[in-house]
């Protein structure tokens, strides 16, 4: 005989807390978790860039252009004899530092906005949403090159009119989230006990809107990095000689033919990383969905 039947009493099970039942539903997938690791590998490979990268990604050297994947260079060099490895470790920071910071410029004005939407409705809601359809008119690339060009060519200029480019995302999704919890019985009793509007948006509707923003908000950062390297490209991101992935590609473009190795690399490097954030939010959105067993 047990101790609880002797006693007479009966283990309850111990309840599983929502978070912890999603991050046991995410590490299920295996996809997920291989993305996972794979932004964490470029996380690690930008904050220790400078002793990862085996040369100077700014040191040229005449004897040494265009030269093949050697031993020497691992991803060979480039048009004036830098080290294309250097550069692409060198390049993770500005793609990652463009993702991170754009969607943290988008989350800071989307979900506020999305949240007094919502929240107030009437012709606050109106207003705000006839804004945001007119933003979302315009695609989101074109409206990042054109804030870009208008506040002038470089990687933090680049980073404010993408983060406000995803801007009206945020905004939409924050307020069908707010409209549909902001009805829900425990937002009634918060408030009938008398609790101010103010508290009840912040401690009740926003914590419950969480995580469907943290899955856009991954889903946004690849689109950022994309966005990063396209502006890049077109010479509005990151200024030579500063390494980027996307100033890499444009240069890589006149040499095609006979240094193939110079846009391997820097596109191979775009497409891990927007495919891992890509796969990662795809992972926590089936895993905060509370249909998924």
């Amino acid at each position: 005989m047990t101790t609880a039947a002797a006693t007479g009493t009966a283990t309850i099970p111990r309840e599983i807390s929502p978070g912890r039942r999603a991050l046991d539903r995410l590490a299920r997938r295996r996809g997920a978790m291989i993305a996972l690791g794979v932004v964490v590998f470029f996380v690690v490979l930008a904050l220790l860039a400078p002793g990862i990268a085996p040369y100077d990604p700014l040191a040229t050297s005449w004897s040494a252009v265009r030269k093949a994947p050697t031993g020497v260079h691992w991803f060979g060099t480039d048009e004036i004899g830098r080290d294309v490895l250097s550069r692409v470790v060198w390049g993770t920071r500005a793609s990652l530092l463009a993702g991170v910071v754009s969607v943290s410029i988008s989350l800071a004005f989307g979900v506020p906005i999305g949240l007094l939407a919502g929240y107030i409705g009437g012709w606050v809601d109106a207003l705000i949403s006839r804004m945001t359809d007119a933003m979302l008119a315009c695609p989101f690339l074109i409206l990042a090159i054109a804030l870009a060009a208008f506040l002038g060519p470089s990687l933090t200029n680049a980073m404010i009119a993408i983060g406000i480019s995803a801007t009206p995302i945020f905004v939409r999704l924050t307020r069908a989230q707010v409209l549909h919890v902001k009805v829900e019985d425990y937002v009634e009793a918060a408030r009938a006990v008398g609790n101010s509007h103010l508290r009840i948006a912040l401690r009740h509707v926003l914590p419950n809107i969480v995580p469907p923003l943290i899955v856009q908000a991954t889903l946004a950062i690849a689109a950022a990095i994309i966005a990063e390297a396209a502006l890049s490209f077109l010479g509005l991101g990151q200024q030579p000689p500063a390494p980027s992935w996307g100033s890499m590609l444009n240069t890589a473009k006149n040499y095609i033919d006979n240094a193939p190795w110079m846009a391997v690399w820097p596109g191979v490097s775009i497409f891990l990383l927007v495919l891992s954030f890509n796969l990662l939010g795809d992972g926590l959105r089936d895993a905060f969905d509370p249909r998924q067993r």
